[in-house]
């Protein structure tokens, strides 16, 4: 199933759910989109489960919590959602 792409202003109208785990979404990974943020103000693609199925943006990274990665204007996902980041 793709994921369809919403704007990141949407994310607050979705109810998160677990996806499956992906092997690929490390840490470090994440650890990489933060400072893409960060240090080049570059965006990242995310990708994550709700209800409604995939969803996809592309946003900065602003910070990652053991439990969530934080969007522009506070808005958390939480990180048992991601499906891919790229």
């Amino acid at each position: 199933m793709e994921a369809e792409l919403i704007e990141k202003e949407e994310v607050i109208n979705y109810h998160f759910v677990k996806a499956e785990a992906n092997p690929e979404l490390t840490k470090d990974k994440l650890e990489r989109a933060v400072r893409l943020g960060n240090e080049y103000k570059g965006k990242t693609q995310i990708t994550f489960m709700t209800e409604d199925g995939p969803k996809r943006i592309e946003t900065t990274v602003w910070t990652l919590t053991d439990e969530f990665i934080q969007i522009k204007g506070g808005v958390s996902i939480p990180l048992k959602s991601l499906v891919e980041i790229n």
